[in-house]
């Protein structure tokens, strides 16, 4: 195939200005309060908080981490999600692909330099595919949390939302630190099950070559307690602390390029394909 040299950057002709078309102040993101969709939100986050114990994390990993569910590319996986609405999202209601194009052009114009980057913001709700094969929402989406410890006041909803939760009365894992020791890193920590865990477990199993930024990007990006609130430091290890700047710079691009202004996906896949065939080429196991 013949290809035109428009420039060096062709998608610029066709991606959209986030900066221009920004339809809302960074306040009004993440209202969890008000709005048409909080219903469905509360109901999601409600389900999650009561179901999501310390034996449920851990039955999860023995069930998705062997990645023996199927068998597709990275791209065919990003477009299944046009089938998928986040019942947890109180920011968006159009199809999950649109905001990966969008997060990942939205860190292109940042960080022109860094592919990896790139490719990170187009893949990571990636493992929201769970929901396509019958895992319940509460499952899937929304902010992530430890399990096995007190579950801290930043998490969303807190108040009303644990009542159900066995975990929440048991000494065992109530306590600040509960089954962890001080600053054991998050990587000893077993975290709510959802879409973060899984697409980083599945990265791993297919020796996918994202650096480990990338990586933590992915595994932590719905930890809103960590990033954003400062919560689990506790919990931290050296390591940790240095990968929390590059999860909130990308946090930076998931949270305020969600706008209506959709990019044009088919002219912007060549160009990510291509960073799929150098980072996480071929057939994956999902």
């Amino acid at each position: 195939m013949r290809v035109i040299n428009i420039g060096p950057d062709p998608s610029l002709a066709y991606r959209p200005n986030l900066e221009k078309n920004k339809t809302k102040e960074k306040k009004d993101y993440r209202n969890f309060e008000t709005g048409s969709l909080i219903e469905r939100v509360f109901s999601t986050y409600k389900l999650m908080h009561s179901n999501q114990t310390l034996a449920f994390v851990k039955r999860k990993h023995a069930e998705w981490c062997i990645c023996n569910h199927t068998q597709m590319g990275m791209m065919d996986a990003i477009m299944s999600l046009d089938q998928l609405v986040d019942e947890s999202d109180p920011d968006v209601d159009f199809p999950n692909s649109f905001h990966a194009f969008q997060t990942a052009e939205g860190i292109r114009q940042a960080h022109p330099d860094k592919d990896w980057f790139h490719l990170v913001g187009l893949i990571h709700d990636v493992g929201k595919i769970m929901a396509l094969w019958e895992e319940p929402q509460w499952a899937v989406v929304g902010d992530t949390f430890p399990v096995g410890c007190k579950f801290q006041n930043s998490i969303v909803f807190r108040d009303n939302t644990f009542m159900d939760n066995p975990d929440d009365k048991n000494p065992n894992y109530n306590t600040e630190y509960g089954i962890y020791k001080p600053n054991s890193g998050l990587d000893s920590v077993f975290m709510s099950w959802g879409h973060d865990e899984y697409l980083y477990r599945v990265m791993k199993f297919n020796n996918c070559s994202i650096p480990e930024e990338g990586l933590y990007m992915i595994r932590f990006h719905s930890f809103y307690p960590w990033h954003s609130h400062g919560d689990y430091m506790h919990l931290c290890s050296g390591k940790d602390l240095q990968m929390l700047p590059w999860v909130q710079e990308f946090n930076k691009f998931d949270l305020y390029t969600k706008t209506t202004e959709l990019p044009d996906v088919d002219r912007l896949k060549p160009y990510y394909q291509s960073l799929i065939d150098k980072y996480c080429p071929g057939i994956l196991k999902w």
